[in-house]
């Protein structure tokens, strides 16, 4: 059954039987010799920057839009130990994805604070250096519930910043939305520990569907405004097969900005970096220019405004399986090439091949998909590679 809040009504659904990990595609092992240039591009000359790596996945948290309790129940089949990737597999593959031109790796889950020592992998991320010497940007997203008690220990391991997933401050809706009944005040504990522990550049996500968190958009803009912390609103997307997705739950990032600029005057911001998933808004001061003292927001609208065509971006599964879509249905295996005999240069070749033929644009095709295909294609789900 679906998510009630504000009297909608209760909706069945149909829970797809399916693999949520889907097929596996065998990594080349005679791949071509590709010069370390760090501009490995795709096929539509999209260059490869951000590594999205999932440490687990297990989480805490029953989201309906992302591992809704009536799939993801006691009898799951979670991934046994062995097969995730080790710390040093990681790393490993971590320094190979920086000679191609990778210069970001996001810790996701699942929930990454599950993992056992995760603050070790952070360590052993922000040891590499780029070709040039630099260090590399090192974030986590995470649901908040664990932050409070790991926060320093994290940022003292080397995690440069850390984005938080909440969906409303009104406590009755955001239990309902986590299905485990957990507090509001305690994701936003955990988010002041984060400040304390001086990490920097703390966002905050909230997924907006219309059935379940629509009246809190303006509370969560309001919080939050002035306070240092970006809030991102992003449009209910259609990961995986069991959230039970449908156009008619999303609410255009247009329409969002509409709504918050009639009470808080917004100015569009340039974005801050090629490949930026999230379009920036600031808030105007009195004199109707952006105030920096007042923060901004940002909305990732990859249902209506598709931004495929500078994607950046590719994910890294906890069993080690690369994607090159959140929307794919298949991972290349790159665990088989780490746990065999195969060098450095072996498994270079191999993601410059994967990488050098990839055209994904799920989210551009969706548009001219009629609307059963669009909810009946299968995909991978969100909690196995991260969002």
């Amino acid at each position: 059954m679906g998510l009630r809040h504000n009297n909608a009504p209760m909706v069945d659904r149909v829970i797809p039987l399916v693999n949520e990990r889907y097929g596996v595609l065998q990594a080349p092992t005679d791949a071509p010799s590709t010069p370390l240039t760090g501009q490995l591009l795709d096929r539509r000359a999209r260059p490869l920057r951000d590594l999205r790596i999932s440490v687990t996945d297990r989480c805490n948290f029953r989201c309906s839009y992302c591992m809704p309790k009536d799939v993801f129940d006691k009898n799951y089949p979670y991934l046994p130990h062995k097969a995730l990737l080790s710390f040093e597999e990681i790393t490993r593959l971590g320094r190979i994805f920086i000679q191609h031109g990778v210069r970001k790796f996001r810790l996701t889950g699942g929930e990454p604070l599950l993992r056992k020592d995760l603050d070790q992998l952070i360590a052993q991320l922000s040891a590499l250096r780029t070709p040039e010497g630099e260090a590399l940007d090192i974030t986590l997203t995470t649901n908040g519930s664990l932050l409070r008690r790991k926060a320093q220990q994290l940022k003292d391991a080397g995690l440069n910043r850390v984005t938080v997933s909440l969906d409303g401050l009104d406590d009755a809706v955001f239990r309902s939305m986590n299905d485990v009944d957990f507090p509001v005040a305690d994701v936003l504990d955990g988010i002041d520990a984060a400040r304390e522990a001086g990490l920097s550049d703390i966002k905050v996500n909230m997924v907006v569907k219309r059935s379940t968190n629509l009246d809190q958009i303006l509370p969560m803009a309001r919080h939050f405004r002035g306070t240092g912390v970006t809030l991102r609103f992003i449009e209910y997307m259609d990961v995986g097969a069991t959230n039970g997705w449908c156009m008619d739950e999303v609410l255009p990032s247009a329409e969002l900005v509409k709504r918050l600029s009639a009470e808080m005057p917004l100015v569009q911001l340039d974005p801050s970096s090629p490949g930026e998933t999230a379009q920036r808004w600031g808030y105007a001061g009195t004199d109707g220019h952006y105030d920096p003292s007042l923060g901004e927001i940002g909305v990732i609208s990859s249902v209506t405004q598709a931004f495929c065509g500078d994607c950046n971006r590719a994910r890294l599964s906890t069993e080690g399986r690369l994607y090159l879509c959140l929307f794919a249905d298949k991972g290349w295996d790159l665990r088989s090439l780490l746990r065999s005999d195969a060098d450095d240069a072996t498994i270079s070749n191999a993601l410059a091949h994967i990488w050098g033929q990839r055209s994904d644009g799920y989210s551009e095709l969706r548009a001219s998909l009629p609307a059963e295909a669009a909810q009946g294609r299968q995909r991978v789900e969100m909690s196995y590679i991260g969002g």
